[in-house]
């Protein structure tokens, strides 16, 4: 709606993950180069946690295209609700490798195991991503904890990583799963967005939208974003967003802080960003045009009886 008027290429706040408008904070970056060297280091298990919006999707996208085919073969699993004999299942269609159908378990982990060999023979590093990983359930993390177990006497044959929210902390820390915790090796947390990060990161998308410096955010107004949101990139947007949808309504390219209140009252669905120019009463406009007309009339009329009156004399 408003990138014609800002000149904007796109809208910069999607909540679509496009690496182009990634944006490396410091935490991001150092978790990103964690993540890469366990996997050169082949350490076997990682864990990526943070809350809702920080980013770990958008991450793990990003460490799958640093992860060339020449060198790795991934699988990347969203589903955490499958059970063991599924998960081995999709693994292997996740790594192109085929399997007989309605094979058991015991089955498809030696086929798994054999293709994982194979490819450490030619020099490549299997990585399995887990995401949406605090929804699994006890006997998935128990089959992952098996999966872990292959290697040779110096590879670990398949480097797995587990991403979720805080609560996946809490899970495998659970004395039942105390097997699994023990093999975490290394441990990454994205973490909210402070002030100054908040204000680089609105800045980094503008641009990457085209924004080109013609869009200001005022102080007051990122302080506002920053503490509503918490820091966190997600709702970051959705309120960048609405803010610049406000100032778009009145049509001017400096984003205040009254366009941050008005942007998080149409998401909270309080009152819609609406044009707040004065609203003109069509029946009043009606009569201060006609008034005029008929003043003048009365005019003409008083002035005819005038002269008429006269010349009659």
């Amino acid at each position: 709606m408003y990138e014609e008027f800002f000149g904007l290429t796109e809208k910069p706040f999607s909540l679509t993950p496009n690496p182009r408008y990634v944006f490396y904070s410091e935490q991001y970056r150092a978790t990103l180069d964690q993540l890469i060297y366990g996997l050169g280091e082949r350490e076997g298990f990682m864990l990526l946690t943070g809350m809702v919006g920080t980013g770990k999707t958008t991450l793990s996208r990003e460490l799958l295209e640093n992860l060339g085919s020449r060198k790795y073969r991934t699988a990347l699993i969203f589903n955490p609700f499958l059970n063991g004999t599924e998960l081995l299942e999709t693994l292997l269609t996740e790594f192109g490798c085929t399997y007989t159908r309605g094979a058991n378990k015991k089955e498809l982990l030696e086929r798994l195991n054999r293709f994982l060999l194979s490819q450490l023979v030619e020099g490549r590093t299997c990585v399995a991503i887990f995401d949406e990983a605090q929804h699994l359930s006890s006997e998935f993390l128990e089959q992952i904890r098996v999966l872990s177990n292959l290697e040779t006497e110096h590879d670990k044959l398949l480097q797995i990583i587990l991403i979720g929210q805080p609560e996946l902390l809490e899970k495998i820390q659970h004395p039942s799963l105390a097997q699994l915790d023990q093999r975490v090796s290394i441990r990454c947390t994205l973490r909210d967005l402070s002030r100054a990060e908040t204000e680089r990161y609105i800045y980094h998308r503008l641009n990457a939208a085209g924004a080109q410096g013609r869009i200001r955010f005022m102080p007051g107004a990122i302080t506002r974003v920053q503490k509503e949101a918490q820091g966190v990139p997600r709702l970051i947007n959705l309120i960048c967003d609405r803010a610049l949808l406000a100032a778009y309504v009145e049509r001017v390219a400096m984003v205040k802080t009254k366009h941050v209140v008005q942007g998080l009252k149409s998401l909270r669905g309080d009152a819609p960003v609406k044009n707040t120019a004065p609203r003109i009463d069509s029946g009043r406009l009606k009569w201060k045009l006609a008034l005029p007309a008929a003043v003048l009339a009365l005019a003409i009329a008083f002035g005819a009886a005038f002269w008429y009156s006269g010349w009659m004399k």
